[in-house]
């Protein structure tokens, strides 16, 4: 009951905090990144190491310049994932564009449902908002919930603000079966890592063995509908782009893992273009192949 007490005072302190005005949020920004990159040092360890891992044919002063360009980032989508408290739709339409809808639409227009692969890239909090405006079909996000469940509640409340539906990962299934007479899209973070008990599946993913959910492939298979790749590329700050791309049309025709490989490849692709943009504080390399069973 404390605990739920406490967090309500936090909620309703970053509500009032959303409520101030971009420039004074990206004002907290760099105040955010200093501390985290020059005093508290916020797993420094665990970026240097993924990004040495990911790209060691970069030099040791190239990898701190994405390491800074990534702090900095960080800072900025602290502030922008709390301004999702207060944003209108008219801000969110404003600030993060789908540059071609049209390649989403035609799967809905020809009568399919669609299984978007995403990742941990650019804004992909923003995503969520404006993807549920986008489209008059149902727009489901899976999730893996967190340990803190208020704060969990918390996230998912602002990320369901213009109508995006919430799934829990473990009933993914149930709400596809639950749909099978509707059209829908539906949002797999691709980058998510399985615990141990969970790793049926590794591949080649930034330079290393990666446990790779197959979750969305399977739905595929079982669905055969279309798998598009869908991120958001940041233009300046505050301002993002989105892009779709369809990978599979037909699911059925795919071999076993061809799938998962195919949208694992195409965000590596994406990260490796600008790869200040993806979430490298994220522990995502927390056992290898030989672990497991163990």
């Amino acid at each position: 009951m404390i605990k739920k007490s406490l967090f309500g005072l936090t909620a309703c302190f970053l509500y009032l905090f959303s409520l101030l005005p971009f420039w004074v949020l990206y004002a907290f920004a760099d105040v955010i990144f200093f501390l985290l990159f020059y005093v508290v040092g916020y797993r420094r360890k665990v970026i240097s190491s993924n990004l040495a891992n990911a790209f060691p044919q970069k030099s040791a002063l190239e990898r701190l310049v994405i390491e800074k360009k990534y702090y900095a980032f960080l800072a900025d989508l602290v502030v922008e994932t709390m301004k999702m408290n207060s944003m209108s739709e008219k801000s969110v339409r404003k600030r993060c564009v789908f540059n071609n809808p049209e390649e989403v639409q035609r799967h809905f227009d020809n009568g399919k449902s669609v299984l978007l692969a995403t990742g941990h890239y650019g804004n992909w909090e923003w995503g969520t908002l404006i993807l549920a405006l986008s489209f008059k079909e149902k727009f489901l996000v899976i999730y893996k919930p967190l340990s803190d469940k208020y704060f969990g509640d918390f996230m998912n409340k602002m990320r369901s603000r213009f109508g995006a539906v919430m799934v829990a990962m473990k009933f993914t299934l149930r709400k596809i079966i639950e749909l099978k007479n509707e059209k829908y899209m539906i949002a797999f973070a691709s980058d998510q890592t399985p615990a141990p008990v969970e790793a049926q599946y590794f591949t080649t993913f930034l330079n290393q063995p990666t446990a790779i959910f197959l979750g969305l492939e399977k739905i595929a298979k079982m669905t055969n509908n279309p798998v598009v790749f869908c991120y958001t590329n940041r233009l300046k700050r505050g301002y993002y782009e989105g892009t779709f791309k369809t990978l599979i049309e037909n699911p059925k025709d795919y071999k076993e893992y061809e799938i998962t490989n195919i949208h694992t490849q195409e965000l590596e692709q994406i990260i490796n273009k600008r790869p200040e943009l993806w979430l490298w504080s994220h522990k995502r390399w927390k056992f290898k192949p030989e672990d497991i069973g163990k």
